[in-house]
């Protein structure tokens, strides 16, 4: 796995790089809070038009109807009833260790 660079060596890098820019003759502009490389009032560049191709629309207002029409139906209760013939209880040691299943009968 490549190790990753610590906060401290990244500053130190960039640090590094620009001691060597400045080393080699480049120049950092100051300018004011707030000033803007932009001449007043030109709009921003418009962004490239990109043609496609028109898709047809498929109609789904029936399938939306259909489904809110299920969604608002009533939905059926099951209530299940089980014979207390087939009834099992758990039957545990003194420590709540499982020992066997015994039969309610």
């Amino acid at each position: 796995m490549k190790p990753t660079k610590t906060k401290a060596q990244i500053r130190q890098e960039i640090d590094d790089q620009v001691r060597q820019f400045l080393a080699q003759g480049g120049a950092v502009d100051q300018f004011q809070a707030g000033e803007s490389g932009r001449e007043l009032n030109t709009p921003l560049p418009k962004s490239p038009h990109i043609e496609r191709n028109q898709q047809t629309r498929t109609p789904v207002l029936s399938e939306i109807q259909a489904i809110e029409a299920r969604r608002h139906k009533p939905k059926r209760t099951v209530t299940r009833h089980r014979s207390k013939e087939g009834r099992k209880t758990l039957l545990t040691d003194d420590f709540g260790e499982p020992l066997r299943w015994v039969s309610d009968d």
